[in-house]
């Protein structure tokens, strides 16, 4: 039976909230070992209290997940800023890995962290799978359209070639009529093969053009509907966002490709910026050789495209070891541009940030 005077203070509410919440709820020291936790904690992970404040926190975190996990305290530490939906996975005593979103806050005075981490492996499972379902789709699109384009476009060359074959014929020089009859036919045919193929390639592009909406979009009002739905992240991460659309501030391409343009790059600006230092993005228009490109660069931590070029947009290429990085987001970027004749362009190096140069398809062409 519960103490009466136990319920008559307030703050033992408070203490019922710690031991029932769902939730991680957690206090550790600077030092790096947990000081309390509720019981969801020894719940989740399977190991007792007396286990999980024995040890340093450290050694419960995912292996591959260690070092970032140490940058990122570090860095709560030393600027005595709270971190807020960073993600990271722990290992269960049996083995297991659970994926866990935390809020930290640190408190200078006393010497401790108060934490609170939500289980997100069932979103992060969903999440793995839609990716791997997306980038096959659009891996398996991609190449069906190419095999037509490819068949038929080198069909065209044999069969052109032996349009010219009959060219090269001398009629004069066959006095059979049944012969020169079935020369006559075989070269109608083939010409009309010739005229079928360059209909089929012609529909092909036809095709993918009514298939995707061209519009005229405006290059902020697009960019700022991307930042909005990023808002959070942007500004846990403190992040700056420079823009300058003064060369022109217009361009008529695809609503959707343009916002994952958008997100992806900037995210990935985010995801991977230099420790310690807050991400500055710079987004700009420019027109270069009379054709109109956007810019997005940062100060990172860039990439080593000596050892990477020829993959850099790959499928499930990867360049860093963070957890969320998937090798699907520059992949899907590029299909967007090049799916309509526009180009992508990279300049990074280790250490001094990243520069992707999209150039848009020309207006004469239909962009």
């Amino acid at each position: 039976m519960s103490d009466p005077d136990q319920i008559d203070d307030p703050f033992y509410n408070f203490e019922h909230f710690f031991e029932l919440s769902p939730d991680l709820l957690c206090i550790a020291s600077f030092e790096g070992y947990f000081k309390r936790i509720n019981p969801a904690v020894s719940k989740l992970l399977g190991y007792s209290d007396e286990e999980l404040r024995s040890r340093p926190i450290s050694e419960f975190v995912y292996e591959e997940d260690r070092e970032m996990t140490r940058i990122s305290r570090e860095s709560i530490l030393r600027m005595s800023t709270p971190l807020v939906n960073f993600e990271n996975r722990y290992q269960t005593k049996t083995g297991g890995i659970v994926w866990l979103s935390w809020t930290s806050m640190p408190v200078e005075k006393e010497q401790l962290i108060y934490a609170v981490a939500k289980n997100i492996s069932s979103e992060k499972k969903i999440e793995a799978v839609r990716n791997e379902h997306l980038a096959n789709l659009t891996k398996i699109n991609k190449d069906l359209k190419q095999l037509s384009y490819t068949t038929s476009h080198d069909l065209r060359s044999p069969v052109n070639n032996l349009i010219s074959l009959f060219s090269l014929l001398d009629a004069s020089m066959i006095k059979d009529e049944e012969t020169l009859k079935t020369i006559e036919l075989l070269k109608t045919s083939a010409e009309n093969l010739s005229e079928v193929l360059n209909h089929s390639v012609d529909a092909l592009i036809q095709k993918d053009k009514l298939q995707i909406k061209i519009e005229e979009l405006d290059l902020l009002e697009t960019l700022n509907t991307v930042l909005l739905s990023i808002n959070s992240i942007i500004r846990n991460s403190k992040a700056t966002v420079n823009t300058d659309f003064s060369v022109f501030d217009k361009i008529n391409f695809n609503r959707a490709y343009l916002e994952s343009i958008y997100l992806n790059l900037i995210t990935n600006s985010l995801k991977y910026a230099r420790p310690g230092l807050a991400p500055i993005i710079t987004i700009s228009a420019r027109i270069t050789n009379g054709i109109k490109q956007l810019t997005i660069a940062d100060n990172g931590m860039g990439i080593d495209l000596e050892k990477v070029q020829d993959k850099i947009f790959g499928l499930n290429q990867k360049f860093h070891d963070h957890i969320d990085s998937k090798g699907i987001g520059l992949y899907l970027v590029y299909n967007h541009i090049t799916n309509l004749n526009g180009r992508i362009d990279i300049k990074s190096k280790v250490n001094e940030g990243t520069e992707f140069i999209i150039s848009f398809k020309t207006k004469e062409a239909g962009l």
